[in-house]
């Protein structure tokens, strides 16, 4: 995860003025709001507390001092009964996300408060969380730290631009998406660009660069000219089409991307392997850079999901189509031209370690036939959440499943590898369901993955979407 969040807090009191006072008195309501405020600012988080609640008037006055604040979501606290119509009055002015955490304290009804404001919430359809215990349990703190990752990534959705080089790619539907539904559901804007740009920025590109950047990668990957498809030529328009895309979205100032590149620049141009690979990587030959999701195949869809997970976990999100299932490993083959980046081959933030473990090798002209790298690699071993946006009958929902990147020895790994398409990148997976339950459930061609276990997360992003979740085991 990448940076804090500004977290509000509204501790809810008693109504009645005698009640309240004597909770005030006796320190309760302040004892339980500042064990969670030390346990999200231990976790990296800004907290802004109000004042309690106890009122109509201050319900609305606190509410509106969080959303003045510019909080990322807020924390209705319950450790004493509460009047149940002061959450309901401050929902309307809280930022949003919500989550109910109740605390444990037996010596008064604040579950009881809890219950109550759920049942309320529920009855004027405001979305929530639930949480409880005591927040200096650990696992119970993972379920608050869960929720405010979650709420960051739908905050940081608002107001982005995907830039969509191109269109449907190869007659995908699950690669296209509706405009108007990613600003309702997710606030994104999609920006259409000709692949054009790409082709015309290219030209302008200096030969310096390109033999700077030709230099670095022969210098820390195998570079495997074959004088047909991949020669200094084609690995060098490559690059200057990496710089003309970091060129575009800079200047048009976009946050993700997608390239259709087949079947008109793949024919005729180059494959767009270099340029998604590096841009999804943290670093270049230029140095550490941010990483920029870029999509292969213009798959919309699946750039929607990676820019989620590298919101949420804050580093390069695999991209591939699901391509063979090895029955007798019980192992899934993830394979795909381009697209995975380098990060992946090692798992590192140094390059000179992933690129180590990376060949550039001569693209299949029986499917690219103008040529270029491949950026060859198989994914280090590793736990892994694997997930997709996908939509039935125009609604969105999200396939999740966990598994494990695995490799066997070397020998067994290149024989596996040269029973798909070699030169394109690898990842061998054994999903948490069988293959079966898989194969008979997802419903995309492609699959995205960071490493690490997420699942908590990506469920309360599409709880707080108001998209179906399907977790498959």
């Amino acid at each position: 995860m990448v940076g804090g969040s500004k977290i509000g807090i509204l501790t809810f009191s008693d109504g009645r003025d005698f009640v309240h006072q004597a909770h005030l008195e006796a320190g309760t309501l302040q004892r339980f709001q500042d064990g969670l405020r030390r346990r999200l600012e231990a976790d990296g988080h800004e907290v802004v507390a109000g004042e309690f609640v106890w009122s109509n008037a201050t319900a609305v006055e606190q509410a509106q001092r969080l959303a003045a604040a510019g909080c990322d979501a807020t924390v209705f606290n319950f450790c004493v009964w509460s009047f149940p119509h002061l959450p309901a009055i401050a929902a309307r002015f809280v930022p949003q996300p919500i989550l109910l955490f109740s605390n444990i304290n037996p010596s008064q009804p604040g579950m009881v408060g809890f219950l109550a404001a759920a049942g309320t919430l529920n009855q004027l359809d405001v979305r929530y969380t639930r949480a409880w215990g005591a927040v200096e349990d650990d696992a119970v703190f993972g379920h608050v730290r869960s929720f405010v990752r979650a709420a960051r990534v739908v905050k940081r959705l608002r107001g982005q631009t995907y830039g969509l080089f191109g269109g449907r790619p190869m007659g995908m539907y699950t690669a296209v998406s509706n405009p108007d539904q990613w600003m309702r559901i997710f606030g994104i804007d999609i920006e259409h660009i000709d692949q054009w740009e790409i082709v015309r920025g290219a030209e302008r590109v200096p030969q310096a660069d390109v033999d700077r950047a030709i230099a670095w990668l022969e210098t820390h990957a195998s570079v495997e000219y074959d004088g047909a498809a991949l020669t200094p030529e084609t690995l060098g328009r490559q690059i200057r089409s990496y710089y003309a895309v970091r060129r575009i979205v800079d200047e048009q100032r976009l946050d993700f991307c997608g390239i259709k590149a087949q079947p008109e620049l793949t024919n005729a141009f180059c494959t767009m392997d270099v340029t998604e690979a590096f841009m999804n990587d943290p670093y270049d030959w230029d140095g550490p850079k941010p990483i920029t999701v870029c999509a292969t195949e213009a798959d919309t869809d699946g750039a929607l999901t990676m820019q989620v997970m590298k919101e949420l976990s804050g580093t390069p999100v695999l991209f591939a189509d699901v391509r063979h299932l090895f029955e007798s490993e019980g192992i899934f083959d993830l394979v795909n031209s381009g697209q995975h980046a380098t990060y992946f081959a090692a798992r590192s933030q140094d390059p000179a370690e992933n690129l180590a473990k990376v060949r550039l090798l001569p693209q299949s002209r029986f499917f690219f036939p103008a040529g270029g790298a491949a950026v060859h690699h198989l994914a280090a071993p590793g736990h892994a959440t694997f997930a997709r946006f996908t939509r039935l009958d125009g609604r969105y929902w999200l396939a999740i499943v966990e598994g494990d990147v695995v490799q066997f020895d070397d020998a067994r790994n290149e024989a596996l590898m040269r029973e798909t398409t070699y030169e394109w990148p690898h990842a061998f997976v054994r999903f948490a369901c069988s293959p079966e339950a898989f194969l008979s459930t997802y419903a995309a061609n492609h699959i995205h993955a960071i490493y690490g276990s997420w699942t908590a997360e990506l469920r309360l992003i599409c709880e707080q979407l108001g998209i179906e979740v399907r977790v498959l085991s």
